[in-house]
């Protein structure tokens, strides 16, 4: 019997779950462009050192027993068909989508080859290790996340954030106790707040290279540093469906889904981790769940049943570590409520090893990966 034609594009932290788990029912490609999975939940904590490149960056070759890996990008996705070019494709009995979010470096990288991606980081710390001052743009999650990760690495190191918001974390899902508690940890580390202005002009060098300048706000406040990051810009990848399944994509990017993790108005195609709809907070353990539902349901579905599994959005739970030893962390209580935690119990909760033994877990097609 021929087994069904599964094409999974995106090899994050959902796309390898669901490839994973559908391996030995179905035949299976995996999409991805990129020649290593990169552990993003990492990139910050490698961006100061050194000996966290081999927590970011993995093997892909024990992921799949069965299936394939294409190492390309897909440009056009139909209900039934991936195309790499006008004429280079693959049908598919089944397509999920797992591209997830791009998002400027450190955070994310552009580059498809793990080398070249090592090769920046390198440069970057030799960088950060000669500066005496970093500007940072946003103080949304990641500008605060990275904010900890240099001043921890770097003592002395004079780090500001800039934010058009006269609060850092402006979302409503973050709490004041959650707000001040990483503000009076980044203050006392030395970290300036230059909330509620905006910069009249960009540095005039590219992010995370070293070199002089200056640059001020629109309300006057001049700054000085060697180098720059922009922690804005959080975009999520769609744009490769075509006119059939844009009709399920949202004016933000987001592909609409159904509690199945099926696309709104398309059975045989899902969409699970940070490109989806789903209304909670974006990490990757809830990615990696919601690959588990969908692969349920694939494999029901293989077998002529009902796909009835349903995913439930988490109890939110929002950690922030501030290297390896600060940090503060949301906690959603059953009665709704939350509370917030310091240091010591987010270094517990990720702070010391940013999940990385669970990511090496399903690499390396281990059963007990989280």
């Amino acid at each position: 019997m021929t087994k069904p034609r599964i094409v999974v594009v995106g090899g994050g932290y959902a796309g390898a779950t669901v490839a994973r788990e559908l391996d030995e029912v179905a035949d299976v490609t995996l999409v991805e462009p990129k020649d290593h999975f990169v552990h993003a939940s990492g990139t910050l904590r490698s961006t100061v050192d050194a000996s966290w490149d081999k927590h970011v960056f993995h093997s892909l070759d024990n992921l799949l027993i069965n299936g394939r890996i294409v190492q390309d990008s897909a440009r056009l996705v139909s209900p039934r068909k991936v195309m790499f070019t006008a004429t280079s494709s693959i049908d598919a009995d089944y397509i999920v989508l797992a591209t997830g979010t791009s998002y400027p470096f450190p955070a994310k990288f552009i580059e498809e080859r793990a080398w070249v991606a090592r090769s920046r980081l390198d440069r970057q710390r030799e960088a950060l290790a000669q500066a005496s001052g970093v500007l940072i743009v946003g103080a949304g999650p990641v500008g605060i996340e990275l904010a900890g990760e240099l001043v921890h690495a770097f003592p002395g190191l004079k780090v500001t954030i800039v934010d058009r918001n006269t609060e850092i974390l402006h979302a409503e899902e973050y709490t004041p106790e959650l707000r001040e508690e990483l503000m009076r940890q980044l203050g006392l580390a030395g970290v300036e707040f230059v909330l509620g202005e905006v910069l009249g002009y960009m540095p005039p060098v590219d992010v995370g290279v070293f070199e002089d300048f200056k640059v001020a706000t629109s309300a006057g406040t001049e700054i000085s540093a060697q180098i720059w990051f922009r922690a804005y810009g959080n975009k999520q990848e769609s744009d490769y469906l075509d006119a059939q399944l844009g009709a399920a994509r949202r004016h933000d990017g987001r592909i609409r889904v159904e509690p199945t993790m099926q696309v709104v108005g398309f059975d045989n195609v899902f969409a699970v981790g940070d490109v989806n709809d789903v209304a909670e907070t974006k990490r990757a353990h809830t990615a990696m769940v919601q690959a588990r539902v969908a692969a349920k349901n694939i494999k029901a579905m293989i077998q002529g049943q009902e796909p009835t599994f349903r995913y439930m959005p988490r109890p939110g739970r929002i950690i922030l570590p501030l290297g390896p030893t600060g940090g503060a962390s949301q906690i959603e209580l059953p009665d709704g409520s939350h509370k917030v935690v310091g240091a010591h119990e987010t270094a517990e909760l990720k702070g010391h090893d940013l999940m990385a033994g669970p990511i090496v877990r399903l690499l390396r097609n281990e059963e007990s990966a989280a």
